[in-house]
């Protein structure tokens, strides 16, 4: 009978060995590029019946088919490793991805800072090898710290390069090219120059909703790769991701409302009419901010939000709304009444600059001339100052909840608010305002009971 060493014999890659009752076959592929680690390649072919020769030459030939073909298997990795990389990959499919200029922006960040110094050298062969195991490890350092540290202190540096560890100043100066005489005078402790120090690091854990955006970008990188016959399959789904939190959605209360919104009106009338409108409509911040007069339909009561203003890669964009579909939400004749005094105030403030109000003039404005919209995040920093002095503990989108909650509790179905939220369909409304829609149901329960006929209660059956 043929024995192990004499498959092995020559300068054949791979070698067979007799383990127990079966033949284990191992080849090499080289090393991880990644990790460093040595790739071996193993497989056995077991021994039907142990102890007789012709089975025992049976399963030593069949071991020998299986280490030539482990060996090709071992050269695709080879080639794999320096011709097609996930980075590769990505380079290839996000600049034809089809997906608007904010997520690409943010694409962009999570592949630069997070996934290529991770997976950016690593070939897709292996990657589709070990991708539960290697993504599941990769997410749970991000779950960890979000630098992926290793759990030593370190300071973080402000600064490249030989520095004293201490000293970085943010100099607060007027816009503009200072003059030299302005350099010459300027005082740190009267401009109120803010100065930091590096500081030690601290680990921020990602949230799983992150990590989980991360990983619909790896997902899609691989969904391409398998319809350009990269590879056989997307890995992806296989991966066990950190589960998401349930939104606890925590509106003001119908007081706490009534404070912001007096609060906001003794500041200035625009001020409080934004904020009275995202209370109303609920609306997304940007998709007011992106309203223009053509907009708004006062005769109707109609404004129409087809439209929303957001931060892009070169600087403030407008955009479709974050569904790509627009929508018309009914007002009330308080807000009407707000509308029509704001856009006669807008009136006013045009005609002394010898303009006329148009339909392409942005209903909220921080501009004279009202030629540009507010950005979202300093309507946002202004609402949080604002609470701030009320003592009230809540945030801009919470707003958008508000909405929400008062409608469903009041008993309105949820296919309306859900068309007024501009939500794509009831589920997402329902996912997130659940308790809310239970506490409009049992209302309704009531509702129904209370019309239903009101049944005699049947006598006790006499007993014999």
């Amino acid at each position: 009978m043929a024995t192990t060493s004499s498959i092995e014999g020559g300068r054949q890659r791979g070698s067979v060995r007799r383990h127990r009752d079966a033949f284990q076959v191992r080849v090499s592929a080289g090393k991880d590029p990644v990790t460093g680690e040595r790739i071996v390649l193993t497989e056995s072919v077991s021994i039907e019946r142990p102890g007789n020769e012709r089975s025992e030459r049976a399963a030593l030939k069949e071991a020998e088919k299986v280490r030539t073909r482990l060996q090709h298997e071992a050269d695709s990795l080879k080639v794999a490793r320096t011709r097609s990389t996930f980075g590769a990959l990505l380079d290839q499919w996000l600049p034809q991805a089809e997906i608007d200029p904010t997520t690409r922006m943010n694409y962009e960040w999570m592949i630069r800072d997070h996934i290529r110094p991770v997976l950016g050298d690593l070939p897709l062969v292996l990657l589709m090898r070990d991708a539960p195991e290697r993504l599941e490890k990769f997410y749970a350092d991000l779950r960890r710290c979000r630098q992926r540290c290793d759990g030593k202190p370190f300071v973080e540096h402000l600064v490249d390069g030989k520095h004293e560890c201490r000293v970085v100043v943010r100099h607060r100066r007027r816009p503009g090219r200072p003059t030299v005489e302005e350099l010459a005078n300027h005082n740190c402790g009267s401009a109120g120059c803010e100065v930091v120090e590096c500081q030690p690091h601290v680990c921020k854990p990602y949230s799983a909703s992150s990590v989980r955006s991360i990983h619909g970008v790896i997902s899609g990188a691989l969904s391409a790769a398998v319809r350009w016959k990269r590879i056989p399959y997307n890995p992806a789904p296989s991966v066990r991701l950190p589960a998401k939190r349930k939104t606890q959605p925590r509106p003001p209360s119908s007081q706490e409302m009534a404070r912001i919104i007096e609060a906001a009106h003794e500041v200035s009338p625009e001020w409080g009419t934004y904020v009275w409108l995202s209370a109303v409509t609920g609306a997304r911040r940007g998709e007011v901010a992106a309203l223009q007069w053509k907009d708004v339909d006062l005769d109707a009561a109609v404004v129409t939000l087809d439209e929303n203003y957001v931060r892009g890669p070169g600087g403030m964009i407008l955009k479709d709304t974050k569904t790509h579909q627009g929508r018309r939400v009914s007002l009330d004749p308080e807000t009407v009444r707000l509308l029509e005094q704001l856009r006669a105030a807008t009136i006013r403030q045009l005609s002394s600059l010898g303009l006329a109000l148009s339909g392409e003039t942005w209903v909220f404005s921080a501009q004279p001339d009202f030629s540009k919209p507010r950005d979202p995040s300093s309507l946002t920093r202004r609402y949080g100052r604002l609470v701030g002095k009320l003592g009230v503990k809540t945030q801009l989108k919470e707003l958008r909840h508000y909405s929400a909650t008062q409608l469903l509790t009041a008993g309105v179905d949820l296919r309306t608010v859900a068309g007024r939220l501009g939500h794509g369909d009831g589920s997402t409304t329902l996912r997130h305002y659940a308790a809310w829609v239970g506490a409009a149901d049992k209302a309704a329960a009531e509702t129904i009971g209370s019309t239903m006929p009101k049944l005699r209660q049947p006598r006790a059956a006499s007993e014999d």
